[in-house]
């Protein structure tokens, strides 16, 4: 949802296309694969954020690109499930996980980086927060917030993603990573080389950037170099599993390539 380059444009779905590009994000519930999607969409934003819009009833009853950030506003306002779901007719599965996702905000902000628990931390990483977000909630800075991570040994896991839904065991090179798990699905002998894609279409950047890192990957390989891509956008050619040796479906933020970076202490990144 490109629309800011438009003056005068509609901001309501409706049948006539308006999305440029897509995200996907993959999680072990739908708190974290949420969060994880919002950032994706718009590296600006921290997750699910009750700071961004004010709370308006009438931007509630239209679905319009921005209307989750309205919701937000209203549950930090205190507005009940039932309301909201009178509002905006979404169903209450999904109000309720929103509504996990701001009562764990607000109990972060009664807390400061001296008194955060271990607990409180992967928990909030379990629901999908990043470390930025975690520090502006907490008053501190995202680099603090991953040094008590990486002492506390708060640190993701990788898992494969079943492209079978468990009909056999499926091995592949589709990977994400998760704190809602306890072992990694593979391991790390070193030695590839990471290419990190570019993420969500938008107007004026596009298939012919996503071409270049493809490109890369091809020229990687015919060197004989193992690879290993970091992308969100499902309607790309470098997240083709078949396009380097192993293929993260990952938000493409400091946080989490270098995540990936110590896990897979790679040769090198580009």
């Amino acid at each position: 949802w490109d629309l800011a380059k438009f003056t005068r444009v509609s901001k309501n779905i409706g049948s006539s296309m308006k999305s440029v590009g897509e995200v996907m994000s993959i999680g072990r519930s739908f708190e974290e694969a949420f969060q994880k999607a919002l950032r994706m969409v718009d590296e600006n934003v921290n997750g699910f954020d009750p700071y961004i819009k004010p709370v308006n009833e009438e931007e509630l009853k239209v679905p319009t690109d921005k209307r989750m950030y309205f919701l937000a506003s209203a549950l930090k306002a205190g507005y009940t499930i039932d309301r909201l779901y009178e509002l905006t007719k979404i169903d209450r599965w999904f109000l309720e996980k929103m509504k996990n996702i701001i009562n764990y905000m607000t109990h972060l902000e009664s807390r400061n980086s001296e008194n955060m628990t271990t607990e409180e931390l992967l928990g909030a990483k379990q629901i999908g927060f990043s470390d930025k977000q975690i520090a502006v909630a907490i008053k501190s800075t995202d680099l603090a917030v991953r040094k008590q991570r990486s002492e506390t040994g708060v640190l993701p896991f990788v898992k494969q993603i079943d492209t079978v839904a468990g009909e056999w065991p499926a091995s592949t090179n589709y990977l994400y990573l998760t704190y809602n798990a306890t072992t990694h699905d593979i391991d790390y002998p070193g030695g590839y080389t990471i290419v990190v894609g570019s993420g969500v279409y938008r107007i004026g950047s596009s298939v012919e950037f996503d071409w270049c890192a493809v490109g890369c990957l091809r020229e990687l390989r015919r060197l004989g170099r193992n690879t290993i891509m970091i992308n969100c956008n499902p309607e790309t050619v470098s997240t083709d599993y078949d396009m380097c040796d192993r293929l993260y479906f990952e938000e493409i933020s400091f946080e989490v390539v270098m995540d990936i970076y110590n896990l897979e202490n790679p040769e090198g990144i580009i």
